[in-house]
């Protein structure tokens, strides 16, 4: 049974290649290739195509997806929609994700979550959500978020092959005016042994991370900076900047004697690949009002 279908029209300026070379080309995982193969459920102008043959600017190429392995989750549906969507297609879903909700349920029944709210906003379409990334309940911005199971995998691709990325706004502490023009900060994070809620660096057995940021504007004792991240590590920045001596305001863990209402972390833009095309796509969230008195 064919669960979805997925149809391409190559354009004018495509270079020929092979079908594995194309599929290849657009991250698609090598389990869904194998299906597409055995099944012969990619059709080329109307005909299967074997993957060792060419395909030409104009081929209209149909795929037929009837095994895709990824889980899906039954979010309980929350008709609420705190987010604003920044960008939608067939296949995907870019949403503007308020502080102080937490991106998805941490077990099955839980409410009240970015994802429960998307659930109920994809259920209009008979669509399903399906997470592709986080950002921290604290932390405001940008969220992508599949629409179907098949883009799930090229999704990943991006982020692991890095094609994918994300660029942060931070208020940073910085009363003594310490912080470089740009830097790049890379210590290893691991789980902090006396509150699970937070990370901490960990040079024995924590993960890679790495951190660039610049310096964009100063206002008194606040810096704003623009964070790129090369790794995905849980309070990631947040953890960076306050090792590094300079907390992000409103940080309720790694700055609690500030009193700022919120965190002052946005995830401002993202920057992808649209599935089955070489179209590069940037979506950006508009800078919450709060952040204004540090940067005017």
């Amino acid at each position: 049974m064919i669960i979805y279908q997925k149809k391409v029209t190559l354009a004018p300026d495509f270079s020929p290649m092979s079908v594995r070379g194309l599929l290849n080309h657009w991250l698609v995982p090598q389990k869904m290739q194998h299906f597409l193969r055995i099944n012969q459920d990619i059709l080329v102008n109307g005909h299967y195509l074997a993957f060792n043959r060419h395909v030409e600017a104009g081929d209209q190429i149909t795929m037929n997806f009837s095994e895709v392995s990824v889980k899906v989750q039954d979010y309980e549906l929350d008709e609420r929609q705190s987010f604003s969507v920044l960008y939608e297609d067939d296949d995907l879903l870019v949403v503007n994700k308020p502080a102080g909700i937490k991106t998805h349920p941490n077990g099955p029944g839980e409410n009240f979550t970015l994802m429960n709210q998307v659930a109920a906003y994809l259920a209009k379409q008979d669509k399903k959500a399906y997470m592709v990334h986080r950002i921290d309940q604290a932390t405001s911005g940008v969220l992508l978020i599949g629409k179907t199971p098949i883009v799930i995998g090229i999704l990943n691709r991006q982020l692991s092959q890095k094609t994918m990325s994300r660029q942060y706004i931070a208020i940073a502490n910085d009363p003594e005016q310490t912080l470089l023009e740009h830097a790049t900060i890379n210590l290893p994070i691991g789980v902090d042994p006396y509150n699970k809620r937070k990370r901490t660096i960990d040079y024995i057995t924590g993960l890679s991370a790495v951190t660039h940021y610049q310096l964009l504007h100063r206002k008194g004792p606040a810096a704003t900076l623009a964070v790129n991240l090369e790794t995905g590590r849980t309070h990631q920045i947040r953890l960076h900047l306050a090792a590094d001596g300079h907390p992000i305001l409103g940080d309720p863990l790694y700055f609690p004697t500030d009193p700022t209402q919120r965190l002052l972390l946005h995830g401002q833009t993202l920057r992808y690949t649209e599935p089955f095309t070489d179209e590069q796509r940037t979506v950006t969230a508009p800078i919450p009002d709060i952040f204004n008195q540090y940067v005017d």
